[in-house]
């Protein structure tokens, strides 16, 4: 009887380690498939342009259950069949470090913090990079999960994809209108022609609108729009034009470098 009195309790505490111990075999599993599957899925789309976008099937969703149900606008184009001057455009008005970072512009982020703290308009410091990661597989929202999924695959894309793909992606997935995803959509819907086939000014205006797309508009720009389109296209020339995305692939060291 006295074994019981002692051994009761112990057991009940022994169950529950086991218990935790399982749950957190569990969860490690859990991390290790997940782990494996998104390495899996951003290395196929390395070469494989993706279907579709998370936040595609947001706007879809949200769509129908305003009762106003839209068509995604989107055509998948090649990096070659994209005008340079958006390519241009988009790192000048957007990630003016995109060449040379791994993801995470530091500096930007700092600066953004200190405007921030001062008041006023709120500035963000997001990468192209973090931008393609969670336009691409995440939902919307300001969680830490979904922040430190965000920077899992920013560092997924960086180290497994060429900055020229970065870039193409981004290019082929991010939003211009309600509805309206890719610089090919884009590119008819605004101006009426491809998007090789965009001019220096008419992707600025499409670079300028990108803070906010659903609110400006790249062929009906306000004239903070404007303002800001010829500053983009003013960045462009000072980055080097063309010659900038010469080094696209190679401009950036290794993190451990000095």
């Amino acid at each position: 009887m006295g074994q019981g009195l002692y051994n009761g309790p112990l057991n009940g505490f022994g169950q529950a380690i086991s218990m935790l111990r399982l749950l957190f075999k569990r969860f490690l599993n859990v991390v290790k498939w997940f782990a494996i599957g998104s390495v899996l899925l951003v290395l196929l789309f390395r070469v494989v342009p993706p279907p579709f976008t998370a936040l595609m099937v947001e706007r879809k969703v949200e769509s129908w259950f305003d009762g106003e149900p839209i068509d995604l606008q989107r055509d998948w184009v090649s990096w070659d069949e994209i005008s340079d001057d958006l390519k241009l455009a988009v790192m000048a008005g957007e990630d003016q470090r995109f060449p040379q970072h791994w993801g995470f512009d530091f500096g930007a982020i700092q600066a953004a913090i200190l405007h921030n703290e001062r008041g006023g308009s709120i500035r963000g410091a997001s990468t192209l990079s973090q931008q393609v990661s969670k336009n691409l597989f995440l939902w919307a929202g300001r969680s830490y999960l979904r922040k430190g999924l965000e920077a899992w695959f920013t560092g997924l894309i960086e180290v497994l994809w060429p900055k020229q793909r970065i870039l193409e992606v981004y290019l082929n997935s991010v939003e211009w209108d309600d509805g309206v995803f890719g610089a090919e959509a884009a590119a008819r819907h605004h101006f009426g022609v491809s998007a090789k086939g965009l001019s220096r000014q008419q992707a600025s205006y499409l670079a300028a609108v990108l803070p906010n797309p659903r609110v400006w508009s790249a062929s009906h720009p306000t004239a903070y729009v404007a303002r800001r389109a010829a500053w983009i296209r003013q960045q462009m020339s000072q980055l080097g034009g063309d010659g900038y995305l010469l080094e696209l692939n190679n401009a950036r060291k290794a993190p451990w470098s000095d």
